[in-house]
């Protein structure tokens, strides 16, 4: 596994989001975006943390951020989990991993003594030019939109 890193070009995406509808991340040119990648919908963790997004959206978007979570769910997953949560922000559907692996945030993982293959819990701020300004990859679940949130602070 090899994250991008900050001052890197954002691979350009297009995937389905949780209605079925193709998002483009040139949708989002000139404007700052959160992409964040999680390993699965409506579990505890991923849970907890798309929830502290959705709790502060009104002051990431007064900070110009938008909200893309990527993770490997199927769309129709990833509506039931926004409906359930009550998300305000977009979810896309990255079946193949192929964008996870663009981000290079796919790779080798251990969870209850088994080794596989998925995602790392990464996320990174694009900024208006297309390039990757921070990546946040030390927090936990609890804290991932505090974490976001100082840096935006610290970086108007």
């Amino acid at each position: 596994m090899n994250p991008l890193k900050a001052g890197d070009k954002a691979p350009q995406f297009s995937l389905s989001d949780q209605d079925g509808e193709i998002i483009n991340l040139s949708d989002y040119q000139g404007q700052r975006v959160l992409v964040y990648f999680y390993p699965k919908a409506m579990t505890p963790g991923c849970t907890v943390q798309a929830c502290g997004l959705r709790d502060e959206m009104d002051t990431l978007k007064q900070k110009g951020v938008e909200v893309l979570g990527i993770s490997t769910d199927k769309p129709e997953k990833l509506a039931r989990f926004a409906e359930k949560e009550m998300l305000n922000f977009t979810l896309l559907s990255d079946e193949d991993h192929h964008v996870c692996e663009q981000f290079g945030i796919w790779g080798e993982k251990q969870f209850m003594g088994k080794t596989y293959d998925g995602i790392h819990r990464i996320s990174f701020l694009i900024d208006a030019n297309g390039n990757i300004e921070h990546v946040f990859d030390n927090f936990k679940t609890s804290n991932h939109h505090e974490i976001v949130l100082e840096y935006l602070n610290s970086h108007a």
